[in-house]
């Protein structure tokens, strides 16, 4: 049984405008049903990777293709019914000031030629769907920014896109609009089974609901993966700094002495299934070792638990602390040991 050709695939795509270098051998595929985080600090190269996949851009080589379609060189004409493909969301809205809630969700199925009928039909139940049920009469200058951006969605989905591009969608937006309006998009997504790309600056957007992650540098992709993998061990310099991950290296108030006995403080990163086993009861069961958590803590990353914890551990022996980071080592993605904690006389 073969597999369903993706929706999104890019193979070796660049892009340059003059002596700038906006993409280099790009290589990315993304399946039907997705949730795909794109992020990158600005002049990554995300807006002309958008702007290639949407065929605003022509790369200068490559190829990219919707729905196994290569789009790099159609015409105008021929990228017309592809661009229906794909559904966008901005980060200003940009919706119609003259006209309602309503009428702006209506125009694309208006352009399309839809029926007056089922266009109405149509509207009526994406207002619903993203929750605007009786705003559909209010001009944009009377919605919020969450309501602006859920008639944006709503437009976007008009014409039944396999694919929708969120570009910066949250970024005007304070953080409980933000909650509310990813939570809408992990919403359409399940119920509509739609293929999303997050085009973000924001690690959070990502964290929260995107199932695996590009991260762009310098127009290349530095590292792609899993979401939960990646925020969990990152391994370019980029990530890591986007990520925040070597700040807070100790806890605070701590002295430490690199050599010594007693409470030995450890390091510990986890993500995946193992971030829920009992570590720190399974070493005073197997070792009798008194263990407790100084600082960190679990947060879900595309619904799976990454961590990062400090414990402090006093093992009953002292030769017994090999052996307990060897374990916490084979159930953790990293342990490391730095240090013993100095106590005052």
């Amino acid at each position: 049984m073969t597999s369903p050709a993706p929706i999104l695939s890019l193979a070796g795509v660049r892009k340059r405008f003059g002596d700038h270098t906006a993409l280099s051998d790009i290589d990315l595929t993304v399946g039907s049903g997705e949730i795909l985080g794109i992020i990158g600090r600005s002049g990554a190269g995300k807006s002309t990777l958008i702007r290639c996949i949407n065929g605003l851009e022509r790369p200068d080589a490559g190829t990219v293709a919707i729905e196994g379609r290569e789009i790099q060189a159609l015409g105008e004409s021929a990228l017309k019914p592809v661009r229906r493909r794909i559904g966008m969301v901005f980060q200003h809205f940009n919706l119609l000031a003259n006209r309602t809630a309503a009428e702006n969700i209506e125009l694309p199925l208006i352009i399309a030629g839809m029926a007056r009928g089922p266009r109405q039909a149509r509207v009526r139940d994406l207002l619903q769907l993203v929750g605007l049920e009786g705003r559909e009469d209010r001009y944009p200058a009377q919605l919020s920014g969450g309501q602006k951006q859920r008639v944006g969605i709503a437009r976007a989905l008009a014409p039944e896109p396999a694919m929708l591009l969120s570009d910066e969608a949250t970024s005007a937006l304070d953080p409980e609009t933000t909650e509310q309006i990813l939570a809408l998009l992990a919403d359409i997504n399940r119920r509509l089974g739609l293929t999303i790309l997050l085009i973000t600056h924001e690690m959070d957007v990502v964290r929260r609901i995107a199932g695996r992650v590009v991260v762009l540098e310098n127009g290349r992709i530095a590292e792609a993966g899993e979401t939960w993998r990646v925020f969990a061990d990152p391994q370019a310099a980029v990530t890591k700094s986007l990520l925040g991950h070597d700040a807070a290296a100790l806890p605070p108030g701590l002295v430490l002495a690199p050599g010594g006995s007693g409470e030995a403080l450890i390091r510990i990163d986890l993500g995946g299934p193992d971030a829920g086993a009992p570590l720190l009861s399974d070493l005073g069961a197997r070792f009798g070792a008194s263990a407790r958590i100084l600082s960190g803590g679990v947060e879900p990353v595309g619904g799976v638990p990454v961590g990062r914890l400090f414990v402090g551990v006093t093992p009953a022996r002292p030769d017994d602390l090999e052996p307990i980071l060897a374990h916490l080592a084979s159930s953790t993605i990293r342990t490391e040991l730095l240090g013993h904690v100095v106590r005052a006389d």
